[in-house]
Parts: structure tokens; C-alpha cells; sequence
């Protein structure tokens, strides 16, 4: 087994459906640029209320990738 090496980037994802559904739009879309996306980590939910009620959520998340030998 190799050891590896990972860079870490920061993105944010955002969906007025839900916070899982932010989350995978954050990856999927990080994906199209980033090659070797292993992992991620959330570091904040915040969202947006409106009239009493939630109309969109955010989510701030570090992507780990494996930097390539």
C-alpha cells in the first residue's frame, strides 16, 4: 500500500430542497473540475428563511483530493 498526499479546497453547495441535496451539488460539481475527489467534511449549514420558513439551505465543505504521484 502507498501512502498519499491530499490538498484540501473549500466550496459551497446550495439547493432549496435540502442540506443532503447542497451537499452532493457541491461534489458533483467540484467533480467536473477536480480530479481524485476522496472525501469531504462539512464545516457549516447556514440557510435562508422566508416568511417563517426555510427557502434555501447552504453548506460550506472541504474537499479532500488526492494529489497524483
Amino acid at each position: 500500500m502507498t501512502n498519499h498526499v491530499y490538498r484540501l479546497s473549500e466550496v459551497v453547495g446550495s439547493s432549496p430542497t435540502s442540506v443532503d441535496d447542497a451537499i452532493r451539488t457541491a461534489i458533483r460539481k467540484a467533480n467536473q473540475t477536480v480530479r481524485n475527489i476522496e472525501w469531504f467534511e462539512t464545516q457549516e449549514i447556514r440557510g435562508q428563511v422566508v416568511d417563517g420558513d426555510v427557502a434555501h439551505y447552504q453548506v460550506r465543505l472541504k474537499i479532500g483530493f488526492r494529489v497524483e504521484d
